[in-house]
């Protein structure tokens, strides 16, 4: 099993020099692919020359960079570093988010136990600007590394048990992601939600209890550049994905896609009064929040996430116990 890790990046040479470390300085060999999506400053003769540094160093190549000729945006680049690797399997990673040593490492051991998994993800630790830890998403299973079925993934998705997270905490196979088409260049957000949802359609998944990947909050980062009425509208279309391709056997327990629609109206109103955006709330205040089954299940998400599942059932599947 070999590892590619595609670090994406556009005009942050600082950040990227972060990234970089944090993948050469994995506990086990893989292969570094830097995709720049046209960056302007000097990422280009950086990248380039430690990329001849390391070829005469260990007599191999080991970093390869790809440059898009215009800026294509997040995805198309996600796309090109994706076609240049080589390895079996892809970790995602941004510019500004890094790894933890041990991060493919873990996630080899995990994968070998379980050979029909197609996607892997772990728990991030969500940094500032200065690498200070604010929080961690969520533990969402049992013992340090678990399995999901496909026949019970997007049911999980769907009633948020199942969050595969950003790019930083998912690896997936490369026959996957290139038989699903890739990430989808039109969508300004949920991109990476969009490929895992289609990823899902054709394996299982396993889920590391380990903190292995850091993910920087930050003024600079693409996703606080999304509005978010603009968020709303992406959720509900991921949620709509989801709804479809919930397998038979759960179709029965889950709610009908309506009050999904209002339970996301309700939780960005939320965030937007939360954030003091007055004006945005305004905009996305609804008649949906006064939806009796969307507070039901804003509620069930909020406990859910503060407990430990163990008794879910999609939750049963250990693969390696604490």
């Amino acid at each position: 099993m070999k590892f590619s890790v595609v670090i994406t990046t556009y005009n942050r040479l600082k950040l990227l020099q972060r990234a970089i470390d944090s993948v050469l300085n994995q506990t086990i060999p893989c292969e570094l692919i830097v995709s720049d999506d046209c960056s302007s400053d000097d990422t280009q003769a950086y990248v380039k020359s430690l990329s001849t540094e390391l070829c005469v160093r260990e007599n191999a190549p080991r970093l390869v960079y790809y440059r898009n000729e215009v800026n294509q945006g997040h995805a198309a680049a996600v796309n090109a570093g994706v076609l240049q690797a080589r390895g079996d399997w892809i970790k995602f990673l941004d510019d500004d988010d890094y790894l933890a040593p041990n991060c493919l490492e873990e996630m080899v051991k995990a994968i070998a136990l379980r050979q029909d998994a197609i996607i892997c993800s772990c728990i991030a630790a969500q940094v500032d600007s200065n690498g200070v830890e604010l929080s961690r998403t969520p533990i969402v299973g049992p013992g340090l590394a678990y399995y999901i079925p496909q026949a019970d993934i997007h049911y999980g998705m769907l009633l948020e048990l199942v969050p595969f997270g950003t790019p930083v905490q998912v690896a997936c196979k490369r026959e996957a992601f290139l038989q699903t088409g890739g990430w989808d260049i039109t969508l300004t957000n949920c991109d990476d939600i969009d490929s895992w949802i289609r990823i899902t359609q054709h394996g299982d998944a396993i889920f590391l209890n380990q903190c292995l990947a850091y993910r920087t909050i930050w003024s600079g980062s693409y996703d606080q550049k999304i509005s978010l009425k603009t968020k709303l509208d992406t959720n509900i279309l991921m949620k709509e994905k989801i709804h479809a391709l919930v397998n038979e056997k759960h179709r029965s327990n889950i709610l009908p896609l309506q009050d999904i629609r209002n339970y996301l109206k309700l939780h960005w109103t939320i965030v937007a009064l939360k954030n003091r955006k007055i004006k945005c709330f305004l905009k996305l205040v609804d008649p949906a929040v006064l939806s009796l089954n969307a507070w039901w299940i804003l509620l069930t998400a909020i406990f859910t996430r503060r407990v430990n599942r163990d008794n879910s059932q999609i939750h049963k599947y250990v693969l390696i116990k604490s």
